[in-house]
């Protein structure tokens, strides 16, 4: 299956007769005791792109080690209905001693794929992510946004069905940001998997999301889910339309109210 974006305008969603994620009452309590999540209800199902965000130490993080199986719920229903689940860190985390797409290919080596067909997928995930002619370089050769399209290819070569991002553009310059969001829209639009996407950042979220979940001060709560009505592909200039302000504005407001 390549990964070379088609020439249609718009790429055909997956089924979405299911819920690719589903929590019910989910709690997580630590072993100091202290409460982390509290009744969480969420689904998130195939061609979904959710944003969380929330004040610091709310357990948005906490929100996506339970979704990829780092950890367990306390109480409550976790259901991942996923054949594989990718997971994008706050750092791009890539072994400095490979290249780019030796590091692509990790995933598969782990997974004993046949060699020639993972440097196949990975030269793919490459190409999508906008950097072939680099798998050579290693790491410490590109700069902080190409080393972030590195980890992201390396997650989304198993064609995931969900995935996970953990802030993945926090470290970056305003300028690459704004790029890299565009960018893994473009990803999300050809690829359609389900995915949860923890920032600190409101117009990041409203950009990027058709849904932006807004959990309270610890212990964590849903307070709000507020829907995005724009289709992808959405262009830069949506940052500066009336209507993106009053909805990052809606956002902003019901985190100042849950703080």
């Amino acid at each position: 299956m390549t990964l070379t974006e088609p020439s249609a305008p718009t790429a055909v969603p997956r089924a979405t007769s299911f819920r690719t994620l589903r929590m019910s009452g989910v709690t997580k309590r630590f072993s100091t005791g202290t409460v982390a999540l509290d009744g969480i209800d969420l689904e998130i199902g195939p061609g979904d792109f959710v944003s969380v965000v929330g004040p610091s130490g709310c357990g948005k993080s906490t929100l996506l080690r339970l979704a990829s199986g780092l950890d367990t719920v306390s109480s409550g229903v976790l259901t991942v209905s996923s054949r594989s689940t990718s997971y994008v860190f706050q750092e791009a985390t890539l072994l400095e001693w490979r290249t780019a797409l030796k590091n692509v290919e990790l995933t598969g080596e782990l997974r004993k794929v046949d060699a020639g067909h993972r440097r196949r997928l990975a030269r793919e995930a490459l190409e999508l992510v906008g950097l072939t002619g680099f798998e050579n370089q290693y790491p410490r050769e590109l700069s902080g946004g190409m080393r972030m399209r590195v980890s992201i290819a390396r997650a989304l070569v198993t064609e995931p069905d969900l995935a996970l991002f953990d802030e993945p553009f926090g470290a970056l310059d305003e300028i690459t940001r704004l790029r890299m969001q565009t960018e893994l829209q473009r990803i999300f639009r050809l690829k359609q998997f389900a995915g949860l996407f923890i920032t600190h950042s409101v117009s990041e979220a409203v950009y990027l999301a058709n849904r932006v979940i807004v959990m309270s001060g610890r212990p964590g709560r849903i307070v709000a889910d507020i829907r995005i009505p724009w289709a992808y592909p959405r262009p830069a200039e949506l940052r500066y339309d009336p209507e993106f302000a009053a909805l990052t504005g809606e956002v902003s407001a019901a985190l100042g109210e849950h703080s």
